[in-house]
Parts: C-alpha cells; sequence; structure tokens
C-alpha cells in the first residue's frame, strides 16, 4: 500500500509532465509561425524578382564645363643669374636674399688692389708711348729740316754740292722719321686700350644688378674667391617681378589637342589649399618631353601674384577650361555606356563565388564616352517603357567625363535614362 509520500510524488510529476506539454505545444505555434513568415516573404521576393530592376537617372539642363589637369612649377617671369667675369677675392657682399635690387645697384665688390695697380701701369705706358711720340717728331722735324737745307745748297751750287749720295741719305732720314712717328702714335693707341680695358676690369669689379627684383639666392660670402677662368660663377639669382609669374605645367598628350592659347585655367598650390589662383594659357609647346616614359608637352601659364602669396618653386595642379556649354541638355556618361544586354551579362557572371572566380569577358562600356567626349556623335540611350527597356537615338557633344552634352535626337529634359542594371531575372 502506498503511502502518503508516494501519492504526493505521483501527483506532482503528472503536474510537471500536463507543463512540459503546454510549452511543447507553444514552441511548435512559433516555429510554424516562423516558417510561415519565412515562406511568404520568400515567395514575395520571388515573384518581385520575376522583373529585371533598373536604376534610371532624369536627363537635365544645365551648365558643362570641360577641363584639362596638369601639374607643374611655378616660375618667375624673368630670372637671372649674376656671377662675375673677373677672379679674385670678394672683398664685401652688400645684399642678402630676398632683398630687393635696383639697376645698377651693387651687389659685391672684389678686392681691387691687383686692378689699380694694372690701371696705374697702363697709364704710365699710354704717357711713355705720347712721350715717344714727342721725340720721333722732333727728329722727323730735324731730318727734313736737313733736308731742306742740302736741296737749297744744291740749288745755290748748281748741282755740284752736296753729292747724290748725301742727298738720298738725307731722304732716307724723313723717310725713317716719318715712320717713327708712325709707330709712337700706334704705342699711343695701344696704350689707350689697354688702360680702358684696365679701367673697365676696374668697374667690373663691383658686380652691379642687371635689373630690378629680388634676390632670390646668395651664393658667396665676403672673403670667398672667385675663379672665372673657365665660365662665370653663379653669385646670385635675382627674379625680375614676382608680382607676374608663369606656371609651367606637363599636358599629357592625349589632352594637348584641346589645349589651345588664351584659354582660362586654375590652380592651387600645397600651401594654399582652399585657394584657387585665375591663369590663362600664354604658350602651348610643340616639343615634345619624356619623363618617366610619359610623353607631355610644356604648357606655360600667366599668373597675376600681386599680393605675392605664391613663390617660385611651388606646385601648382591647374585645371584648364578647354570647353564651356551654357544652358544645356546633360545625359550621365553612365546611360551612354548602359546596355541592357552587356547588363544581363555582366550581373549572371558576377552571381555567387563561382561567378567571382571565372574571368569576365573584356568591358566595352568605355567606348560610347569616348565617343562622346569628342563630340558630334551619334549614340543611344534607353529608357523604361511598360517595364522593359528601349532605346533611343541621342546625338552628343563635348563631355566633362560624368555628364555629356546632348546636341539632338529623342531625349528630353526630364526623360529617365537607364544608368544600371540592379537585379536580373532567377
Amino acid at each position: 500500500m502506498s503511502g502518503p509520500d508516494d501519492i504526493a510524488r505521483i501527483l506532482a510529476g503528472e503536474h510537471a509532465s500536463g507543463r512540459a506539454r503546454r510549452y511543447g505545444l507553444w514552441l511548435a505555434a512559433a516555429v510554424l509561425a516562423i516558417v510561415a513568415a519565412f515562406a511568404y516573404f520568400y515567395l514575395r521576393s520571388g515573384a518581385s524578382s520575376s522583373a529585371p530592376q533598373y536604376a534610371t537617372e532624369e536627363v537635365r539642363r544645365g551648365d558643362l564645363v570641360v577641363t584639362v589637369s596638369a601639374t607643374g612649377k611655378l616660375q618667375p617671369t624673368n630670372q637671372v643669374d649674376v656671377g662675375s667675369e673677373l677672379s679674385g677675392t670678394l672683398a664685401e657682399v652688400l645684399v642678402d636674399d630676398n632683398d630687393r635690387v635696383a639697376k645698377g645697384q651693387v651687389l659685391a665688390r672684389l678686392d681691387v688692389a691687383k686692378l689699380q695697380d694694372q690701371v696705374v701701369k697702363s697709364r704710365a705706358a699710354l704717357a711713355a708711348a705720347q712721350a715717344q711720340l714727342q721725340q720721333m717728331r722732333a727728329t722727323e722735324a730735324e731730318a727734313r729740316a736737313n733736308l731742306a737745307r742740302l736741296r737749297q745748297v744744291a740749288e745755290l751750287s748748281g748741282g755740284k754740292v752736296p753729292s747724290k749720295a748725301e742727298m738720298e741719305t738725307a731722304e732716307a732720314s724723313v723717310a725713317r722719321a716719318v715712320a717713327n712717328a708712325a709707330s709712337a702714335r700706334a704705342s699711343i693707341a695701344q696704350a689707350t686700350a689697354t688702360l680702358k680695358s684696365d679701367e673697365t676690369n676696374l668697374t667690373k669689379a663691383s658686380i652691379r644688378s642687371p635689373i630690378n627684383g629680388v634676390v632670390l639666392a646668395r651664393k658667396v660670402e665676403p672673403g670667398q674667391t672667385v675663379a672665372a677662368s673657365l665660365q662665370a660663377p653663379v653669385l646670385f639669382t635675382i627674379a625680375e617681378d614676382l608680382a607676374q609669374m608663369t606656371l609651367e605645367v606637363d599636358v599629357d598628350e592625349a589632352d594637348v589637342g584641346a589645349v589651345r592659347e588664351g584659354q582660362r585655367a586654375t590652380f592651387n598650390v600645397d600651401a594654399y589649399p582652399n585657394r584657387r589662383y585665375p591663369s590663362r594659357v600664354s604658350r602651348v609647346g610643340f616639343g615634345s618631353q619624356l619623363k618617366e616614359n610619359v610623353v607631355s608637352y610644356l604648357t606655360v601659364l600667366t599668373v597675376d601674384n600681386v599680393d605675392l602669396s605664391l613663390r617660385p618653386g611651388m606646385t601648382g595642379t591647374a585645371e584648364i577650361i578647354t570647353a564651356e556649354r551654357q544652358d544645356v541638355l546633360l545625359v550621365p556618361n553612365a546611360a551612354l555606356r548602359f546596355s541592357p544586354a552587356a547588363a544581363g551579362a555582366a550581373k549572371k557572371s558576377g552571381g555567387g563565388i563561382l561567378g567571382a572566380m571565372l574571368p569576365r569577358p573584356p568591358r566595352q562600356a568605355s567606348r560610347p564616352a569616348t565617343k562622346a567626349a569628342a563630340g558630334g556623335d551619334a549614340q543611344r540611350v534607353w529608357v523604361l517603357r511598360d517595364g522593359q527597356p528601349a532605346a533611343l537615338a541621342v546625338s552628343v557633344g563635348a563631355s566633362d567625363g560624368r555628364m555629356t552634352e546632348v546636341t539632338g535626337g529623342e531625349v528630353r529634359e526630364g526623360t529617365q535614362v537607364i544608368t544600371e542594371m540592379l537585379s536580373t531575372p532567377k
């Protein structure tokens, strides 16, 4: 016979098993609800994926600016390296970096002791040549007087005296005196030229500025020896006018055909990244240059630098405006590249892990953009009609790489053109 304790245990077990059954029923109901929700959303997504989805963008009116990018260095309009034609020791240097100088201003002086001695020597040589000339002139006068006296005696004696030999000797003496006087005059000219040359060298010992400008670099110090035997050493570098500068940029060979003299441009430098400086193309070089296997053409832009914020040697990144269109119809370049067949193939080949591993066919979507940039070519865009893509012919003009000018065709402002396929039917 069971006791009271056994009866209590049996009743507790029945109660626990009933509660477990209720929990099981609730859990089964929750699982069925979740499965039903997943099935509903799966079937709905399957129905929606039966039709491809496309991204579209509106054709609009606006301004189009086509630019060419190039990088280069800022340079002064006129930069002069000042040197010395003479060798010697620098006695003093009178200017430093950033000093403003005027044309003819003395920048430095050489030690002139030897040059002054040379000038004194040349003056003495000139004085000696002049004295020699006076002596030769006196000798010439004496010879002429002697010849005149002999001719008078011969005339009075009826030709008996002097003898023929004496007359010839007197005539020869006159000729020698005339030649000696001419030689003395030549010596004077030579001594005069030597003196002028030495005086010029003495003047050149003071090194002067050839232009008005600013000293960019001082490369010498007092006491330094200057050797100008082979070529003139550079002592100073002077920029003429930093208020007017040039930006020399390298334009790529693919872009140089669109760049012309007189085109407007803007550029910025690292020192002022938020400031755009206006400029204008002044020269496009015909000669090519090869840098790191890249062919480019030197293009010069004129720059106003009235506030002197720009400095020689700064790197400038320029945007040259090659074409401007005002209030034109614009279509996205992505719409010109889009093709339903190519987009579907790309979606299918790119799906899943297997698609990522398989090689993709060559892309040819960039061709329409290239033609659009050339201008005046016939292209086509796609629009949605009853949920299906339909082609529209367009004529295109200039392009800035993102938007292209529409010059004619079937599209109008507000037309929604397809730019991308978002999904494909399963």
